[in-house]
């Protein structure tokens, strides 16, 4: 993870410089910026392996900023805020958000989020193409395990780190009904989140990506007051 590049944005100065003087001690390149038009303009000659981002912002807030990130790509963002209410967590995630932490926070805690976030995205990264004989099908999709890739009739459909892990564990426990206690527990196998108790916002969001209809899901259905189940062998 050595000279990994990090964006701040927070409008609080002595906080900006905080983070840069920590994080590049532990030996990552780091930029800040103290609102959303500094940051498009960072971008715009410069590119970053995660954005750190402040809720309250002057101008355009941080979870607008979060959500134009996100349709830009997949590049991993921990928002900020000094309110560390349920409503803001699961906005930030709606929004694209892969962490959340209030302030005040420990630089340490920010850290293992870091490191943590970036360990995830470099697994989505591609890789080599593995044998036809580990890639898991269901309708037009072909999800590979090993380089985290899922295609549609060919095309590539990008999925978050978190995304990637709740579909894998849907796909490892096919025609079964997982509650969302399950679905935590197993999630938690394979990250750290602080949207745990949001399960229901983390499956709509796959849908989004794997649903003709997000709204008459085929794929992963409801089963209501028991949880979740996976039907894999669905007409393409």
């Amino acid at each position: 993870m050595d000279n990994k590049q990090i964006l701040v944005v927070d409008d609080d100065a002595g906080l900006r410089d905080l983070l840069q003087q920590y994080l590049s001690a532990q030996g990552f390149q780091v930029a800040t910026v103290a609102d959303g038009g500094a940051m498009d303009v960072f971008f715009a000659t410069h590119s970053a392996d995660i954005v750190i981002l402040d809720l309250m912002l002057p101008g355009e807030d941080g979870l607008s900023l979060a959500r134009r990130l996100r349709a830009k790509g997949e590049i991993p963002i921990i928002m900020l805020s000094a309110r560390g209410d349920e409503v803001d967590r699961i906005v930030g995630l709606e929004v694209g958000a892969d962490d959340y932490l209030a302030k005040p926070f420990n630089p340490r805690e920010l850290l293992a989020r870091i490191r943590a976030l970036l360990r995830r995205s470099e697994h989505v990264q591609p890789k080599a193409e593995a044998p036809a004989q580990n890639n898991f099908r269901f309708g037009a999709f072909v999800l590979n395990p090993d380089s985290r890739d899922l295609h549609k009739n060919g095309s590539n459909v990008p999925l978050t780190a978190g995304e990637f892990n709740l579909l894998r564990i849907f796909i490892e426990h096919p025609n079964r009904v997982l509650s969302r206690d399950t679905l935590m527990d197993l999630l938690k196998g394979y990250e750290r989140s602080p949207f745990d108790r949001s399960i229901d916002v983390r499956v709509t969001r796959l849908r989004r990506k794997i649903e003709d209809d997000p709204n008459a899901p085929l794929f992963i259905r409801t089963v209501w007051g028991e949880g979740y189940l996976f039907a894999p062998d669905v007409a393409a």
